[in-house]
C-alpha cells in the first residue's frame, strides 16, 4: 500500500470522533492509532474542555463589556469563580 500514513491517522481519528460510529470501531480505530504509535485524546473530555473554554471566554467577555447589566456581570463573576478562571 501506497497509504499516507497521516491521513490514515487522520481518519482513525475522525472515527473515534464521529457520534454515529458504533464503539467496536472506534476502539479497533484507538487500537490501530496505538499501533500506529499515534496518540489520540479523549474525544469526550477534549470536546468539553473546548466547550468550557468557549464559554469561560464569553463570561470574560461579558465582565469587559458595556453593555450588558451589572447583574449580568454579576452573574459572570460568580460564574468565573465557580470555575477558578479569575
Amino acid at each position: 500500500d501506497n497509504k499516507n500514513p497521516e491521513r490514515v491517522a487522520a481518519g482513525l481519528k475522525a472515527t473515534i470522533h464521529n457520534p454515529t460510529v458504533s464503539k467496536e470501531a472506534k476502539t479497533r480505530a484507538q487500537q490501530r492509532l496505538q499501533e500506529m504509535g499515534v496518540e489520540v485524546d479523549a474525544p469526550a473530555s477534549s470536546q468539553h474542555a473546548k466547550e468550557t473554554g468557549r464559554e469561560m471566554g464569553g463570561y470574560k467577555a461579558t465582565l469587559k463589556n458595556p453593555r450588558v447589566s451589572k447583574e449580568a456581570k454579576a452573574h459572570a463573576k460568580e460564574v468565573l469563580k465557580d470555575n477558578d478562571a479569575i
